[in-house]
C-alpha cells in the first residue's frame, strides 16, 4: 500500500452524487444511491476532516475554500421551494485549506484559497446523507479549467503531502453523465452504451491485473473507453475521481453499483 494510502487511511472514495437535491428529496430514482451512500458511511471510521472535490466548481487553478463556517450554494434550478432551505452547517478548516495549498505548492502547482466561496451541491447534498449531523470539518477543492486529466491525477498525488491519519477524501462527481440520456425514454442502445462504460471503468479502478503505470494510462486516455464521450459529453463529473486515484495509486478496494434514473452508475472505495 501506498504512503497516501497509509496517511488517509485507505479512506479515498469516488461517489455519484445524482441529480440535483434529489437525492434528499426521496425521489425514488435515488433510493439505490441513498442507500449505498449510507452505507458508506457505516463503514468507514468517522473521519477528522473531509476534503471534497465536485464536479461543480471549476478554476484557473486548484483552488481550496478557505472559510472557517462556510455558506451553502444552492446551484441548481426549477426545484420545489424546500430545496432551497436544506441546510449543513458543518466547519470548515482553515488550517487544513493552508495544508492542502501548501501541498499543491511545493509540488510545483500554483494554487489559492478562496475564504468567501460556500459548498455547492455535489458537497453538501452526499454529506447529508452519509453524515447528517454536519459536525465534521469539511474543505472543497476545485477542478481546473480545461479539464485536463493528468492535471488531475497529479492534483491527487500532491496531496500526499497531508499529514492527518484520518481524512476521509470525497471525489464528488457521477460516473454517467450524459443529462439526454437521463431524460429521454430509456432505450437499448443507451444501456448497452451506459454497461459499457461502466464495466470498462470498473476494470481501470479495480482490477488486480493492472499495474498503476497502465491504470493511470487509461485513465489519463479515458476518452478512448466504449463510449467514453457519450456517457461524459462533458468530463467534470468524471475527473474528481482521477484525483481519487491520484491519491490512493492502488486499485479501489470495494466497488458499489446503483441504478440512478434508470442509468448504472459506480462508486469506488481505497
Amino acid at each position: 500500500m501506498s504512503g497516501i494510502s497509509k496517511a488517509c487511511s485507505g479512506s479515498v472514495l469516488y461517489i455519484s452524487h445524482g441529480g440535483g437535491p434529489l437525492p434528499l428529496l426521496g425521489d425514488a430514482a435515488h433510493k439505490e444511491l441513498v442507500e449505498n451512500l449510507k452505507y458508506l458511511a457505516t463503514i468507514l471510521p468517522k473521519p477528522s476532516a473531509i476534503i471534497v472535490i465536485s464536479a461543480h466548481w471549476e478554476e484557473g487553478t486548484p483552488t481550496i475554500t478557505g472559510g472557517a463556517n462556510p455558506s451553502l450554494l444552492y446551484d441548481y434550478y426549477g426545484f420545489p421551494k424546500e430545496s432551497y432551505e436544506i441546510q449543513y452547517p458543518a466547519p470548515g478548516e482553515p488550517a487544513l485549506a493552508r495544508s492542502i495549498h501548501d501541498s499543491l505548492t511545493k509540488e510545483g502547482m500554483e494554487a489559492a484559497l478562496d475564504e468567501q466561496r460556500g459548498l455547492d451541491h455535489g458537497v453538501f447534498v452526499p454529506l447529508k446523507i452519509m453524515f447528517p449531523d454536519a459536525d465534521i470539518p469539511c474543505v472543497q477543492l476545485s477542478l481546473v479549467k480545461g479539464l485536463h486529466p493528468d492535471v488531475h491525477i497529479r492534483m491527487g498525488k500532491a496531496l500526499a503531502g497531508l499529514t492527518d491519519d484520518n481524512l476521509l477524501v470525497i471525489g464528488s462527481g457521477f460516473s454517467f453523465h450524459n443529462l439526454r440520456a437521463f431524460f429521454s425514454p430509456p432505450t437499448r442502445k443507451v444501456r448497452v452504451m451506459n454497461e459499457s462504460f461502466e464495466q470498462w471503468l470498473i476494470e481501470t479502478c479495480s482490477s488486480q491485473a493492472l499495474s498503476e503505470d497502465e491504470r493511470e494510462r487509461r485513465l489519463v486516455d479515458w476518452q478512448s473507453a466504449p463510449a467514453a464521450r457519450f456517457c461524459h459529453p462533458r468530463e467534470e463529473h468524471l475527473l474528481p475521481l482521477h484525483v481519487c486515484y491520484g491519491l490512493a495509486q492502488s486499485p479501489a478496494k470495494q466497488v458499489f453499483r446503483s441504478e440512478v434514473m434508470g442509468i448504472k452508475a459506480s462508486a469506488y472505495l481505497w
